[in-house]
């Protein structure tokens, strides 16, 4: 079984950053087998958001994961990120994992992968996932022309995304922290 869905889409605006997920599960390609599943996450004592992409059970392994991360580095988000990033590729259980991961405070926002990487936008919204090009177009026009909140912006976008991917619904879950 091959299970295919998710947009999740970040945006960070000044102290203020929210995380915004659609509930779809599609599986063998165009089966819509769930509307409502929930993709976010608030972690480290609510002070930070993180979102997945990819095979659910992966995804909660590697938020328990760099929930220990931010636990032992004292919520510091980019520390945490780099030490999971590191962990996720060297490990062999770990480097078998298949998700991407978004993780935000009002400090950064972040996406990491299990190749290493980990990347901050320079514009403060990041996407992944199927529909994570569209919402991510959406969400770059709505925070140049209008002055929503991020919250506001990530549901908008995520909306629209829900308009033009399949594997996206608008069943959308918003988490905002700031500081």
């Amino acid at each position: 079984m091959m299970f295919k869905s998710t947009t999740i889409l970040a945006v960070k605006k000044d102290d203020q950053v929210a995380i915004a997920g659609d509930g779809q599960v599609t599986i063998t390609g165009n089966v819509i087998v769930k509307h409502q599943a929930r993709k976010i996450r608030r972690l480290y004592q609510d002070k930070v958001l993180a979102g997945f992409a990819g095979a659910v059970a992966d995804a909660i392994t590697l938020f328990e994961k760099f929930e220990q991360q931010l636990d032992s580095h004292q919520g510091n988000l980019r520390r945490a990120a780099v030490e999971l990033a590191k962990e996720w590729r060297t490990d062999r259980f770990l480097r078998r994992l298949e998700a991407l991961l978004v993780v935000a405070s009002p400090d950064a926002l972040l996406i990491i992968s299990g190749t290493g990487d980990v990347i901050e936008p320079d514009d403060g919204v990041a996407a992944i996932g199927s529909g994570g090009s569209y919402a991510l177009a959406a969400a770059r026009s709505l925070i140049r022309n209008t002055d929503l909140s991020p919250a506001a912006i990530a549901q908008e976008a995520l909306f629209v995304a829900s308009e033009i991917c399949v594997y996206t619904n608008s069943n959308i879950t918003v988490e905002e922290i700031s500081s």
